[in-house]
């Protein structure tokens, strides 16, 4: 049986992004990522052991291709240093180990940061990929692709539907937790044949490159969650983040992340020199109605016409869910709406909810205080409290 992992542009673009951000202004960071399950699979993850350490032999023999150093070398945003950077990358085994503690797998990738932030993509969609081999039956397609047809036949309906002032689009986020390599790309390449006007584009670089689509992405939590061990002030970590991202992409890629220590801690980082010279903002906690309404009352004390910006919605969407927020924002504002696992992975199995997370940056340990139950990230209880007391964040 083929590798799971065919390519190495094969992982999300912020990936990429947040690389070349934290390879020019923090080169000598060392991390720690971790793999967790968050819920209860159908078979021990352990069991999978021996064929996911193969697989991160195959991961680590791979180099980028040239024709893929030259797609990357098309985007604008990326930087020529960085794609010479890329010609001799690649991953190294010694920086990741794989273990088991009874049913649990354990995967932990520690080093260079611009050497194993990599990692992360290409781990859950390897775990996933090898764990619904063994639940695949020969029907689980044919109910993949009735569910797909489903969905096209909602969005056809839905273009029968009044105008809003700004127009529905949506992405591909699904990557990270899809079925496998092979259904994704069916789920992409239907979209993009079916339903062009309302599917936008992939996070997936590899898809985006085959399919002629717009790479999305700017940046995840490991990047604002890195800062807090810059030097910097841990009361200022966002902003510092959010200033070396403008310098670094000078207008490009100018959607933030706003829940790495909570909507309304970041809002008072987020004065106006930055809601000017970003795009727009991205939800990915919470709940979605609450964020958004308080994006737009910011943008109004801040006197910033909110049709000028765009939120992004991006935590656990599927179509309903998207429709329901295009209709109370799109008249106000422009919206984008990443779904990730209903379109990669709604199979009539149950998905896994896996993640790879950053544990420790520079030795000391980072966080992530979600406004989602369940969501916030950090292994040391004393430096939680602490971040808790800095930023005024509930227990949640």
């Amino acid at each position: 049986m083929k590798p799971v992992v065919q390519s190495l542009l094969e992982t999300d673009l912020y990936k990429f992004t947040m690389w070349q951000a934290l390879l020019h202004s923090h080169p000598n960071t060392q991390t720690e990522y971790a793999f967790v399950c968050r819920n209860t699979p159908a078979y021990p993850l352990a069991e999978l052991k021996a064929d996911v350490e193969r697989e991160l032999d195959h991961l680590c023999s791979l180099n980028f291709a040239e024709d893929e150093l030259d797609y990357l070398r098309s985007l604008r945003f990326i930087k020529s240093d960085f794609t010479d950077f890329l010609t001799v990358f690649h991953f190294q085994r010694k920086f990741i180990k794989v273990s088991k503690q009874g049913d649990t797998l354990e995967i932990v990738a520690s080093g260079p940061q611009v050497h194993v932030m990599g990692f992360e993509i290409y781990v859950l969609h390897i775990v996933n990929e090898l764990y619904f081999r063994r639940l695949q039956t020969d029907d689980t397609l044919a109910e993949a692709r009735q569910r797909l047809h489903g969905k096209i036949e909602k969005l056809q309906a839905f273009a029968q539907t009044p105008a809003r002032v700004h127009p529905f689009e949506f992405f591909d986020f699904g990557l990270r937790r899809r079925f496998s390599g092979a259904w994704h790309d069916e789920v992409v390449a239907t979209l993009a044949r079916e339903v062009p006007q309302f599917f936008k584009g992939t996070s997936n670089v590899y898809l985006a490159k085959k399919y002629q689509l717009t790479p999305i992405g700017t940046m995840a939590h490991e990047y604002l969650q890195s800062y807090q061990s810059f030097g910097v002030r841990l009361r200022d970590f966002q902003k510092a983040a959010l200033e070396d991202w403008v310098q670094e992409y000078r207008g490009d890629l100018g959607t933030a992340l706003t829940d790495v220590v909570g909507m309304d801690a970041f809002l008072a980082d987020f004065d106006l020199y930055f809601a000017k010279l970003f795009d727009g903002l991205r939800h990915d906690s919470g709940d979605p109605v609450i964020w958004g309404e308080k994006a737009l009352a910011h943008y109004t004390k801040l006197r910033i016409d909110a049709h000028t910006k765009r939120l992004v919605f991006s935590d656990g969407l599927d179509l309903h869910t998207a429709f329901t927020l295009y209709h109370h924002f799109a008249d106000r504002c422009m919206t984008g709406f990443g779904i990730g696992t209903n379109l990669s992975n709604d199979c009539g199995i149950k998905a896994l909810n896996i993640v790879m997370k950053l544990k420790s940056c520079n030795g000391q340990p980072v966080a992530k205080l979600s406004d989602s139950a369940g969501k916030t990230l950090c292994t040391d209880e004393t430096f939680l409290a602490y971040l808790r007391q800095v930023f005024h964040h509930p227990v949640i």
